[in-house]
């Protein structure tokens, strides 16, 4: 699996101290000097006890099997969500939408350091909107209470962390309406070390390769007497789009500490999605236009195509500066705690998935254009000559090959894209949506992405050879075997990208 969750009970620990919420002191469960735990169930055996000495400590990892666990690099990042248990009394209900404030502080420690050798990583003062119900309300019953992101690290450079978490009682109304707190649970939610080995080992191996077929490709066009034409600069866009996104510098952080990482994955994959979105939209418009031209195509006919494409890639930024741009300074802020940030950020999402359904519908409707402009021309086809005959007829069939392969691309990406915004957000907005998809699904689409360009790159460079026209049959019949990667004889500065638009531009007359 990609993720892995693991649920963490809270140590109760009384604090002692004469001064509270002491920033040097810590409470940590495990280890010499650990804390003294109470039980918030049965109060009535410590007497009257204050609030401020109350601290909810979570160490993390917890061991398994009597074994002490530790993070690994390889893990990249950490989620936490938090979860009340809450008991049902007369005198203290819950009130609906009630407010927790909630002092947090994290720390963390590495291999080697003392039990109690706790460094301060983050400290915030967080409200959380707490919403809660109960099925029955009997003396001691548990409320049904919703869960609370709590933080987001996006590095996992540390061994070990440690969570203490205080509910002030600084004035009379903070904190009043949340009932009888007995637990509190904490769900961390990591990647998978394996997965992630997986994943860096696909872009160790994809990375040189398109670094490779991105310099053949600009070779073989550099070599043309005449200047690039839409489609091949939008090749070596969308393979410059790809090398950045395959370049494993997921590397990097198993030797630094790089809590930007999650944004800037974001950013890689956003300006993919942007160009790649942008090139099927020209790819298909440059095959499905049928009047004459006399000049070369430009980014400029596609301005109302590509703006939507901008529009939605801009949204999908600012979203996500505001979530975790914000976090890189701290980690406990999250856009979904009011109800403002929560309902624009379900309508991102809901927005984003109806407008990649739509975009695909779109596409697909481009290439069925595409497809009809074809068939009318293809009429023209039996006039021609036989080496001409040939080179359409190849680049024809190899043309509607990969257009059905973009639309089973653009049909996944899409796919993966709605998954994706969905398993992020189903803990944050805490709805019950299981969606068990496995680590085929994301490394089969990455695959997909680099073997559908790379096809591209191969299959619309330039062609170095040459042929002289020949009716011979024994001339012709060795055509028939080598004209499918071959421009027309006519004129060697055509690539099959030029010559197909043309064709399907305009009558070809023979």
């Amino acid at each position: 699996m990609p993720a892995q969750a693991q649920s963490i009970l809270a140590t109760v620990c009384k604090d002692t101290s004469p001064m509270k919420n002491d920033t040097t002191k810590w409470f940590y469960t495990r280890g010499e000097g650990k804390c003294k735990r109470i039980d918030l169930s049965n109060m009535g055996k410590y007497g009257s006890l204050d609030p401020r000495n109350i601290v909810f400590a979570f160490q993390m990892p917890v061991p398994r099997e009597n074994m002490t666990l530790d993070y690994s690099r390889w893990q990249q990042n950490l989620i936490g969500v938090l979860q009340a248990d809450i008991q049902y009394h007369s005198q203290m209900q819950v009130r609906p939408r009630s407010v927790i404030t909630i002092d947090a502080r994290l720390a963390y420690r590495n291999k080697g350091d003392k039990d109690d050798a706790w460094k301060l990583y983050a400290h915030s003062v967080e409200k959380r909107l707490l919403d809660c119900d109960i099925d029955e309300k009997k003396e001691g019953y548990i409320y049904n209470c919703s869960a609370l992101p709590l933080f987001e690290l996006g590095s996992l450079y540390h061994d070990y962390y440690l969570l203490n978490i205080r509910l002030p009682v600084d004035s009379q109304e903070m904190n009043a309406n949340i009932g009888h707190i007995t637990d509190l649970w904490l769900t961390s939610i990591h990647q998978n070390g394996g997965f992630t080995k997986v994943w860096v080992s696909l872009k160790t191996v994809f990375f040189p390769c398109i670094i490779a077929l991105m310099a053949w490709f600009w070779r073989r066009v550099s070599m043309l007497q005449r200047e690039p034409v839409l489609l091949e600069r939008m090749l070596m866009s969308l393979g410059l789009a790809l090398a950045l996104l395959d370049m494993p510098i997921e590397y990097l952080t198993l030797r630094f500490d790089l809590p930007f990482m999650l944004l800037l994955g974001d950013m890689r994959q956003g300006i993919f999605y942007a160009t790649l979105f942008s090139f099927w939209l020209v790819f298909a418009g440059e095959h499905m236009l049928i009047r004459e031209v006399t000049s070369q195509s430009s980014l400029k006919q596609y301005w109302r195509h590509l703006s939507a494409v901008a529009t939605g890639c801009l949204s999908l930024f600012i979203f996500d500066m505001c979530e975790r741009g914000v976090q890189l300074r701290n980690p406990f802020y999250s856009i979904w705690v009011t109800d403002i940030g929560t309902n624009l950020a379900l309508t991102f999402i809901i927005l984003a998935g109806i407008s990649t359904g739509v975009y695909f519908l779109f596409l697909c409707y481009m290439v069925w254009q595409v497809f009809v402009n074809i068939s009318h021309k293809r009429a023209s086809i039996p006039t021609m000559c036989s080496v001409r005959r040939l080179h359409y007829e190849g680049i024809i069939y190899r043309f509607k090959f990969l257009m059905l392969a973009t639309l089973l691309c653009a049909a996944l990406t899409v796919i993966g894209f709605i998954l994706g915004q969905v398993a992020e957000g189903q803990w944050k907005w805490d709805e019950n949506i299981h969606i068990e998809y496995t680590s085929a699904f994301f490394t089969g689409v990455y695959g997909m992405w680099n073997i559908y360009i790379f096809a591209l790159l191969v299959l619309y460079a330039p062609s170095h050879k040459h042929w002289a026209v020949s009716e011979n049959k024994a001339d012709t019949q060795t055509l028939s075997e080598e004209i499918e990667f071959s421009p027309l004889p006519s004129d060697s500065t055509t690539s099959e990208i030029s010559s197909l638009t043309s064709f399907i531009r305009k009558t070809t007359v023979d």
